[in-house]
């Protein structure tokens, strides 16, 4: 089923996590990103990242961050997806995004990506979103630059060796940054 990004606009309501909502949180980002359940959705990177890509510990750092927070999408008072948004400087940075996979291709991404830059732009008055996104992710980076991000060629090394960031399955992971004027 398809659904029109005004629809799901209209069904989700957004909102703040707090350290109550740490367990739901490394639930989605896991479900998202890696193992068998990711690859009901495109976003998966289960066959280039075996382990954890988050974890409690993780998500309260982001949450203790004094610039920083995660913004939840729910629909009907569950969560559905996440973002972490920080502050810095002019620019703001997205990262920590997840769509719960079976919802994935209905157009809720669109929708909490242009929900978070808003928040940046209105509420920190930043004039660029950053993110780094693996590169070797083509699929996922030329949804970003459908979005109007642009890849900077901007590279930092993959932290192989420590196993909070998942267990590489290949030798080529980098990060790209990429970079949109808000």
């Amino acid at each position: 089923m398809d659904i029109a990004p005004a629809t799901a606009r209209a069904e989700l309501t957004f909102r703040d996590a707090t350290e109550s909502d740490v367990p739901a949180l490394v639930d989605l980002v896991e479900s998202a990103y890696r193992g068998d359940a990711s690859r009901a959705g495109w976003t998966t990177e289960a066959d280039i990242l075996q382990g954890q890509r988050t974890d409690a510990d993780g998500v309260r750092e982001v949450l203790s961050t004094p610039s920083g927070k995660i913004l939840i999408a729910q629909r009907e008072g569950e969560p559905v997806a996440c973002c972490q948004l920080e502050h810095r400087g002019e620019a703001a940075y997205f990262g920590m995004f997840a769509v719960r996979p079976s919802l994935q291709g209905a157009g809720l991404g669109k929708v909490i990506i242009a929900e978070a830059e808003r928040t940046a732009r209105e509420d920190w008055g930043a004039s660029e979103m950053h993110m780094t996104v693996i590169s070797v992710r083509q699929e996922l980076i030329a949804w970003y630059e459908r979005r109007g991000y642009r890849r900077t060629g901007e590279m930092t090394p993959f932290p192989y060796g420590d196993e909070r960031f998942g267990v590489p399955q290949r030798a080529d992971l980098a990060f790209e940054l990429l970079v949109k004027p808000l």
